[in-house]
Parts: C-alpha cells; sequence; structure tokens
C-alpha cells in the first residue's frame, strides 16, 4: 500500500502563517469586542472575555490595546466614526439636488452603520454614558459632533441655494437625527423581542422620514399648501 502523502512546511512557511494569524488578530479582537459591547454593554464586558472569544489570551489583548476603554475607542473608530471621511467626500462631490442628498445621506447611513451590529453602540452610549465620562466624550467628539456638522452642511447646502426654506441650523439638525435615533434605539430594544401589531420596516420608516423632512424644508410660494403625501 503506498504511503500517504503529505506536504511538509518549511521553517519560512510556519513563520508566514504565525505573522499572517499576529496580523489578523486586532481585527478578531475588534469584531469579538463589539460583539460583547452590543451584547452585554461596556461596564458588564470583561477584557479576558473578549479575548477568549477572539480565540487569544488576555494578555495578547492588552498587547494591541492598553485598556477596555482603548479597545471601545477602537471599535468605534472602526465602524463608525472611519466613515465620515468617505462621507465628507461624497458630499463634496454630489450633482444632485439637496433633497436627494438628504436622502442619499440617510439611506447611506442605514446601510452602512445602521443596520450592522454597529448601531447598538448608540443604546450603549444611551445607558452607560453618565458613568463613563471619558468615553462619552470621546463619543461627543468622534461621532456626534462630526454627524452634526455633515448634517448641517446639507441642510446649509440647501438654503443658500434656495431648495430649503431659512432654518434654525442648531436645532433642525436634531430633528433629523432623532428619528435616526430612534430607529437604533427601537432595533437594539423593545423592537428586538416584544410583539407589535406590526412589523416595522426600516427602510419604509426612512423613507417615510425622507418625505416628511423634504416636505417641511423645502420653500414654498407665500400661501402654497403643502404638498400631498405620496400614497
Amino acid at each position: 500500500m503506498p504511503l500517504p502523502k503529505f506536504k511538509l512546511c518549511s521553517a519560512g512557511d510556519s513563520h508566514s502563517k504565525r505573522e499572517r494569524r499576529k496580523e489578523a488578530r486586532p481585527g478578531e479582537l475588534l469584531e469579538a469586542a463589539l460583539d460583547l459591547f452590543v451584547e452585554k454593554g461596556f461596564a458588564a464586558t470583561r477584557a479576558e472575555e473578549v479575548a477568549a472569544r477572539a480565540g487569544v489570551s488576555k494578555g495578547t489583548l492588552f498587547l494591541y490595546f492598553g485598556s477596555k476603554e482603548e479597545l471601545f475607542k477602537a471599535v468605534v473608530r472602526e465602524n463608525i466614526s472611519g466613515r465620515f471621511t468617505e462621507w465628507e467626500g461624497e458630499l463634496n462631490t454630489f450633482t444632485g439636488t439637496s433633497a436627494e442628498l438628504m436622502a442619499y445621506a440617510m439611506r447611506s447611513w442605514w446601510e452602512r452603520v445602521g443596520m450592522t451590529k454597529a448601531s447598538g453602540i448608540t443604546k450603549l452610549m444611551m445607558s452607560e454614558a453618565r458613568n463613563f465620562p471619558e468615553i462619552a466624550e470621546f463619543y461627543q467628539q468622534e461621532v456626534i459632533l462630526p454627524g452634526r456638522q455633515l448634517i448641517r452642511r446639507i441642510l446649509e447646502r440647501g438654503v443658500a441655494r434656495g431648495e430649503f426654506r431659512p432654518l434654525d441650523m442648531d436645532h433642525a439638525v436634531y430633528c433629523v437625527m432623532a428619528p435616526m435615533i430612534f430607529l437604533m434605539m427601537w432595533r437594539h430594544s423593545v423592537g428586538a423581542c416584544a410583539p407589535t401589531d406590526f412589523e416595522m420596516s426600516p427602510e419604509r420608516f426612512i423613507d417615510q422620514q425622507i418625505d416628511l423632512l423634504v416636505d417641511g424644508l423645502q420653500t414654498r410660494a407665500p400661501g402654497a399648501a403643502p404638498s400631498s403625501p405620496a400614497p
């Protein structure tokens, strides 16, 4: 009977595999941390749990991230705040109307953040920010302020082009943000487990919100009535 053939690995092959595994570990740790932060919250998540889920030791985790707080910040940058550069680029090159830009921004937010696990970070921050002022300040600087500025730029673009009526910008920004925050909170709380009289569709919710926002933002001739809602 012929002997089975085995592929012999050289020392270089073994070293290469170890290097690939080492390079993969930060990403695996961030993914495990995101899962646990969303499932359990910041306070209840322990570093050793993150390491175990990623298949490494606690010591390895701290080689990459000096503390649980630094790990959380890396998760936010990887999954949420890192998106603002691409959004800013898209805003700068968008050629459609401001109403179309607002619709695009809200739908792309849902596709890139809202429908992902990362949207659970919003619920975490709403429930735990007062107990962890350092990460609350970080989230304010990395997510809330850039998000506000991005929405403000869209609104100001519409006003400057005569497409939107004059607005109280400081508060109009929150009128755009609030329904999206509701959608994330609903998705990761009551909406995840409690029966309702109908199944909420996030996409339909966003479409309806866009319709309401755009109708309220658009300029009209004096005495003109609001447009009729879509059937």
